[in-house]
């Protein structure tokens, strides 16, 4: 009983006034005298929702014919018994009308119906036209707005599903080049460490008994291989964690410092209201262009400036190397692929200058997340 009156009062009030409107039409069918009427009255009733429920579930051209056969009861009701307020159901069943031009073709017969019934009962029943004047006001009111609410809310769902649709999609394909990238990572780190491992094991066990000391030496070799497979290892979870990039410009820090090159940057960068996805991802990007300056640009300064706006966030990492002269190596080499694959991911772009040194400027937008306020 409880779930049941739950369910009564999350549903607001509309299903009873749906339920009184089924049920007045036969206050105004037994208004009459004669018992004919009255059971072509009760007659009428059944066919209206009968056709009601076929107009609902129709699709394509059937949907004209039952709407055509509901206004043609509600106008006969309104002739015959004064009753003019099936155009509520009406208009409610034309506004889940999915085709733009069956809706308004619809509506515009429906209006028409509708200001018959009206005029019709102005005029032969004006004495009940005046009684029931505020609930046709209401009338009228709903069959010209109810159809268009009703329709706009049902594309606004449409476009809703559509876009949660989208967004499943696209974490299920996130996922799915996160998984490609984990394939990639482990058989570049472990794959090739396991091969070594492997050829050296076998070596070993055929050198122990004819070359104990060779044997010992691929043994150290294998020691030493599995130990930086490890470390890449570790390496590897750490960067599936994600890092934000103030602690990833601390690392870069250490390696330029170790490579007896000068860092210039500010040096607390703080992004705001960035996703850890995409801040991980900057950071990675950082990270591949720093190792591209410590192994291939020669310089002495490197500088890395980050600007974030409404907009967007740009990273500049620059250097004052010998920079990229060869088109195809700036295309293929150093990783800067993989850099622009990422960037693109999140529909940014890597952008690359070779003016005294090798600048590349990295931009990614930015979505301002809403700050939610503690005090309202």
């Amino acid at each position: 009983m409880k779930k049941i009156f739950h369910k009564l009062k999350s549903s607001g009030i509309s299903p009873y006034i749906w339920a009184i409107l089924a049920i007045l039409p036969f206050y105004f069918i037994f208004q009459s005298s004669s018992t004919v009427a009255i059971i072509i009255g009760i007659g009428l009733f059944i066919v209206f929702f009968v056709a009601l429920r076929f107009a609902f579930i129709s699709k394509r051209w059937p949907v004209h014919l039952w709407t055509i056969i509901l206004m043609v009861i509600s106008l006969t009701m309104s002739l015959l018994f004064q009753y003019i307020y099936f155009a509520f159901f009406i208009a409610y069943c034309n506004g889940y009308i999915k085709n733009r031009v069956t809706f308004l073709t619809l509506y515009i017969f429906h209006l028409v119906f509708s200001a018959t019934s009206i005029i019709l009962m102005a005029i032969y029943h004006n004495a009940l036209f005046l009684q029931h004047l505020p609930f046709i006001i209401i009338l009228c009111i709903s069959v010209i707005l109810m159809p268009f609410n009703i329709h706009n809310r049902k594309k606004q769902e449409e476009l809703q599903q559509q876009l949660d649709y989208a967004n499943f999609k696209i974490a299920e394909l996130v996922k799915q080049e996160e998984r490609q990238r984990i394939a990639r990572d482990l058989h570049d780190t472990l794959g090739q460490k396991l091969s070594v491992i492997g050829l050296k094991s076998d070596l070993a066990r055929k050198l122990i008994y004819k070359r104990p000391e060779q044997a010992r030496d691929e043994l150290k070799d294998i020691q030493q291989t599995a130990r930086t497979a490890l470390n890449e290892v570790r390496t590897m979870v750490s960067q599936m964690r994600g890092i934000r990039l103030k602690e990833e410009l601390i690392s870069v820090r250490e390696i330029l410092a170790v490579a007896q090159i000068e860092l210039i940057a500010e040096r607390d960068i703080r992004l705001k209201n960035v996703s850890l996805f995409l801040e991980n991802i900057l950071s990675m990007c950082v990270k591949e262009a720093v190792n591209n300056v410590v192994r291939h640009s020669q310089a002495t300064v490197c500088w890395i400036e980050v600007k974030q706006s409404a907009e967007e966030v740009r990273i500049i990492v620059k250097d004052n190397g010998i920079g990229i002269s060869n088109n195809s190596y700036q295309s293929k080499g150093n990783g800067l692929m993989g850099m622009k694959e990422r960037l693109e991911f999140v529909n940014g772009t890597l952008e690359i200058e070779t003016k005294r040194g090798t600048a590349l400027i990295m931009k990614v937008p930015t979505i301002m997340k809403k700050l939610k306020e503690e005090n309202p």
